[in-house]
């Protein structure tokens, strides 16, 4: 598919026109986006059966896969330990 070119847009423009909700989908080129910080590195992990039978009942309870589950429940554990370990810190 060929590429049409946009005409050039300064930053200051770019950003008043994404301030006052216009589209701005035509000047972004999807295939630069990215997200510092965000990118995903693939872990494999073995579960007993009980551990993966539990996790697929409880995706199914909240409509997730199981995947998402595992990541929604590591993710809230590390920022609770996260928020304990500076409050630990800050008691110092």
């Amino acid at each position: 598919m060929k590429k049409t070119s946009t005409p050039a847009m300064t930053t200051a423009e770019f950003d008043r026109k994404f301030d006052e909700g216009e589209n701005i989908s035509e000047f972004i080129d999807p295939d630069s986006i990215s997200r510092p910080g965000l990118e995903t590195q693939r872990v494999n992990v073995d579960f007993p059966a009980w551990v993966i039978k539990s996790l697929d009942m409880q995706s199914k309870v909240i409509g997730v896969s199981r995947q998402a589950l595992i990541k929604l429940w590591i993710s809230e554990r590390l920022k609770e330990e996260l928020r304990f370990t500076k409050t630990e810190i800050s008691k110092r």
